[in-house]
């Protein structure tokens, strides 16, 4: 009995060394989206749709951030419906805005708007 629990143990011991070692080769991007300035006047709820799948919904004075893998990404932003007037989405599909991420990046965009609807601006990090 006591030979078993000291392997069992041991065997359990090596997957948790194994699984840092696998991780190493994995790098990430950091991007963050924030509607914290009010350039977008609707108290909508806004959806951050990440290569067409929904991904977050931010309100006013909210922030998301995302830990994704290296490469091209397709970012979408829509009015979602919701209990205040005039949150209905529109007929048409919102365009799609492509950034490319790269390993160790931290990236920041901000909501704004204008006559085509809103979009991602570049911003700084702040810190």
């Amino acid at each position: 009995m006591r030979w078993s629990a000291f392997s069992l143990f041991g065997f359990l011991g090596l997957f948790a060394a194994a699984a840092p070692v696998q991780a190493v080769g994995e790098d990430y991007a950091v991007l963050i989206i924030s509607r914290e300035r009010l350039e977008v006047a609707t108290s909508c709820e806004i959806g951050v749709y990440i290569q067409d799948q929904l991904s977050a919904r931010l309100f006013q004075e909210q922030s998301t951030s995302f830990n994704l893998p290296p490469g091209n990404v397709s970012l979408r932003l829509k009015l979602l419906p919701g209990q205040a007037p005039g949150c209905s989405p529109g007929m048409l599909a919102p365009g799609s805005q492509e950034i490319v991420l790269h390993a160790g990046d931290v990236v920041k965009f901000r909501l704004a708007m204008n006559a085509e609807g809103v979009y991602l601006k570049p911003a700084g990090l702040g810190y």
